[in-house]
């Protein structure tokens, strides 16, 4: 399996550091609003990575933290007259519903930064200790940048072009030793949250935050660290400076970023008014079309979001849901029995797509060649399952499609939605009706029922309906 490592700026055989355990922190959203597309994307590239790791039998260690204590969080709370808990909280909660409506499955856990503030001050302490970083009279504590002679390995960034780009940054008063001194604690300012720490009483730089969840949910050396590409710099970096030098070992083997998400060819900003947010795009679509939309490019590829294309995904994603639907079928319907020679050499003949699937997967994970053998497999389903197929070679088909379809987090078949009782009186009246040749009232209640958003299809094996 081949990873391309933003470390090395090259794709690397991926060799976990204890076989058949993958350790993987994705930094996670700043919860002061509804998640935007743009956090959408690491969402649910990284989870499909977690997903096919799994599928290759890994036991995956997935962390990913949610950031609430944040200057925007607070001057969200400043605006609304609550507190930056109560909007982090409440931003928790609708983050995780978008997550669920993504198919983003859960992490093994979500650590939240106000609840790891003891590893903070910890690692601080010992960054402090080893001469990594130091404290001003104002108690603000900085990281001595220069002193870590790797600065700059991640970004491919040289420390003196840095330098020079922040000679005009300092001003009188400014106590930094060093212009490129990063925050590791700040102190507090009127009406903020804040801890007591040995500095004073603040809050934590955001730098710190992922350092030490990452450490104390995975250890010190973790296998994959990921994030939007927006985050290598100086995010990324300066995490790799903290946690390196304080504990002694490379932080992360592999660092995984995702590209930028434009819409209609442009940077998405609110100010451009080209601003959506998950919630939003939930309105007009299922968002298991937005997944598999994020899925047609291959994660490190710049992925334009427009009208068009998500109808695309649309149109994509009910094929294969689709040619599931009419499986399930024939399958009800399907004689018992093994499959026969014949459909044993269609299975054989199936099985390719399973492989260009794998491959794809394989080579850094390129989920549009992936989804691409999907549609292929689909393809070939249309066309070699007939009634006369007996019930086990549906069966294989299923389990095919359904495995990679899993890794993929689309959802086949989703769970039986009860209908309220007011809805179901109106199906079954319009049964009566239809049974009593009254079609007008029958063509009366399909038509009430549709403004409600109920689609119904009268089919040999009875109304089928489906929300709209």
């Amino acid at each position: 399996m081949k990873v391309y490592n933003t470390l090395s700026r090259q794709k690397e055989e991926f060799i976990p550091l204890e076989e058949g355990k993958v350790k993987m922190y994705v930094c996670g959203p700043t919860v002061y609003n509804y998640i935007h597309i743009g956090n959408a994307r690491p969402m649910i590239v990284f989870d499909t990575v977690r997903r096919y790791l799994e599928y290759k039998g890994f036991d995956v260690n997935f962390v990913s933290n949610f950031t609430d204590v944040d200057d925007k969080i607070i001057k969200k709370a400043i605006e609304e007259g609550s507190s930056a808990e109560e909007v982090a909280q409440r931003f928790i909660k609708e983050c995780k519903k978008d997550m669920e409506g993504m198919n983003v499955r859960p992490a093994t856990a979500h650590p939240l930064a106000t609840q790891e503030i003891g590893g903070m001050i910890e690692m601080i302490s010992k960054l402090i200790e080893k001469g990594y970083a130091y404290a001003t009279e104002d108690g603000t504590v900085y990281y001595r940048t220069r002193k870590f002679a790797e600065y700059g390995k991640l970004s491919h960034k040289n420390i003196d072009d840095l330098q020079a780009g922040h000679r005009d940054i300092r001003v009188t008063g400014d106590l930094k030793e060093d212009a490129l001194d990063f925050v590791l604690w700040k102190p507090k300012k009127e009406g903020e949250p804040y801890w007591e720490s040995p500095w004073g009483d603040g809050r934590p730089g955001w730098h710190i935050e992922c350092s030490v969840m990452s450490k104390k949910y995975l250890g010190d050396e973790i296998d994959i660290h990921a994030g939007g590409e927006d985050l290598i710099f100086p995010h990324h970096e300066n995490e790799i400076a903290q946690s390196e030098a304080a504990n002694g070992v490379p932080f992360s083997k592999y660092w995984m970023h995702n590209a930028f998400l434009n819409i209609d060819n442009k940077k998405m900003s609110k100010s451009a008014g080209n601003f959506f947010t998950v919630r939003e795009v939930a309105a007009k679509y299922d968002l298991q079309v937005l997944r598999f939309f994020m899925l047609s490019a291959q994660y490190r590829s710049p992925l334009n979001f427009s009208a068009d294309l998500m109808e695309a995904a649309k149109n994509g994603l009910e094929r294969i849901v689709t040619a599931a639907e009419n499986l399930r079928h024939l399958m009800k319907t399907a004689k018992e029995g093994a499959p026969t020679e014949g459909e044993a050499a269609l299975l054989k003949e199936a099985a390719v797509y399973t492989q260009k699937f794998e491959d794809a997967m394989e080579d850094d994970f390129n989920t549009a060649d992936a989804v691409s053998a999907v549609f292929e497999l689909v393809k070939f389903i249309n066309t070699n399952a007939a009634s006369e197929n007996t019930d086990a070679y549906f069966k294989e088909l299923y389990g095919q499609m359904e495995a990679l379809c899993n890794v993929l987090g689309i959802i086949l078949e989703k769970e039986e939605e009860m209908l309220d009782e007011e809805i179901e009186n109106l199906i079954a009246e319009r049964k009566q009706a239809r049974k009593e040749k009254n079609f007008a009232r029958a063509d009366e209640i399909r038509d009430a029922l549709l403004e409600k958003g109920i689609q119904l299809k009268d089919t040999r094996e009875g109304v089928q309906w489906k929300r709209i």
